[in-house]
Formats: structure tokens, sequence, C-alpha cells
């Protein structure tokens, strides 16, 4: 399958599509994968993304702190890969995430997506 475009999926200068029609198609895509992005896998990397934009949202003063263990989610995304739990198009999807995060507000839309893909991805693959 083609690689997942994320030319779209920018947090600087939010778009009126980025929860909307962005997401979508990001969730689009991942879901074409039937063997692997299962619901439950992505919704454990969905967790630790709120739990850190809420812990960043509490201390705000601490966010530099917190930005090193909120990029390791690429590590932990890459150890998925290994283990066939997730595909390319979702690592990259993270990736390209993660490397736009660099403010508490960066966070915050990155959450804020991810929450808007998870729901196009639930309605997508449903019963998993």
């Amino acid at each position: 399958s083609t690689p997942i475009d994320t030319s779209k999926v920018l947090f600087k200068n939010i778009t009126s599509g980025l929860f909307d029609d962005v997401a979508r198609k990001a969730a689009e895509k991942i879901a074409e994968n039937k063997n692997s992005n299962k619901p439950t896998q992505l919704r454990r990397f969905y967790d630790e993304i709120v739990m850190w934009e809420n812990k960043a949202s509490l201390n705000p003063n601490k966010f530099p702190e917190y930005l090193p263990f909120v990029r390791m989610i690429n590590a932990k995304a890459a150890y998925a890969l290994g283990r066939k739990l997730v595909d390319d198009n979702y690592v990259r999807l993270i990736a390209d995430c993660l490397k736009q995060v660099e403010t508490f507000n960066d966070l915050r839309h990155f959450k804020l997506f991810m929450e808007a893909f998870m729901g196009f991805y639930k309605e997508k693959r449903p019963k998993e």
C-alpha cells in the first residue's frame, strides 16, 4: 500500500480541517491494513499521549522535562512495528506528529488530533 501522506498534519497554524478531514483521511489510510493496527494497540499509544498532555497541563513549566519522554513514543512505536502490532504508516504518522511537538500547545494539538483520529478509526474498525 502507498505511504501515508502527513503533509496536512500540522500543529503550528491549525486549519479548520485538522480534526476533521485530515484526521479522517489518516484513520482511513491506517485502517486499510487489516493485519495490523488493532484498535486496542492504537488505544495504548493514544492513552499515553493523553497522559503526557494531562501532566503538562497540570505543570506547564515542566513541559521541557516531559518532552524527551513524549518523544520516546517514537521508540515504543518502533518496538510495536518490530512485533508487527502496528505498520509503517502508523509509525510514520506518530513520528511526523512528534517532531512538531515543541511546546505545550503543540502537544495539545497532537492530543486533539489523535482523539479525532481514534474516533474515525473506531468507525472504520469497530469490532476489534
